[in-house]
């Protein structure tokens, strides 16, 4: 009787055993999958998010140089119609982060500042110059340059900013509703985000 005992108890041991082991072991892999998870679907947002606007600059430019004095100028002007496509672009492979997997947490570490790219387009019209007072290089640098300062004011007072913004806090909610789903907390930097308006909060 004493050996059945023992029998049983050690089989049941070795049953309990073997079931936290297999506990263990299934933990561990759904772990393993949903970190595997999390870090596709970081893989998947990490591309160019693009929003673009179109901007019309009309840029009237005059230069005169005096020859013996002021009673005799030679002058150089040019009417210029400039239409600018301009895109706001997040680099999101620059996203940095790092996965916790004892603390089930998702660290986003840096989120890359939005580039502003444009490419205007000059049309030149009604240009004149003394033979004294040619045009030069520098005269169509200097143009440029005044345009693209004149073109970057009216890109900071337009919506085209935070419409790229938008699209970025778009994105990154995708990897917020994952994170949640499966437990798992997504924190910037030092900070818990919680719902979309924190991530609106981190980007400000």
């Amino acid at each position: 009787m004493k050996k059945i005992l023992i029998g049983a108890v050690i089989a049941l041991a070795l049953v309990l055993i073997y079931r936290s082991c297999t506990d263990d072991k299934e933990k561990k892999t759904i772990l393993q999958e949903n970190s595997m998870l999390i870090q596709q679907e970081l893989k998947n947002v990490s591309k160019l998010i693009v929003t673009e606007g179109h901007f019309a600059e009309v840029y009237n430019y005059k230069d005169s140089r005096e020859l013996f004095g002021p009673l005799v100028t030679a002058q150089k002007k040019a009417l210029v119609v400039v239409n600018a496509e301009v895109m706001v672009v997040y680099d999101l492979s620059q996203v940095t982060y790092d996965l916790d997997e004892e603390n089930k947490t998702v660290k986003i570490t840096n989120i890359p500042e939005p580039e502003i790219k444009m490419n205007p387009d000059f049309e030149y019209y009604d240009v004149t110059a003394d033979y004294l007072n040619p045009f030069k290089a520098e005269d169509y640098n200097l143009i440029k340059r005044n345009v693209n300062a004149s073109l970057m004011k009216k890109i900071d007072a337009s919506t085209l900013r935070s419409n790229a913004e938008n699209r970025l806090v778009s994105e990154l909610s995708r990897i917020l509703v994952l994170t949640h789903s499966m437990g798992w907390t997504l924190v910037f930097e030092d900070t818990p985000v919680q719902n979309m308006q924190d991530l609106g909060q981190i980007l400000d």
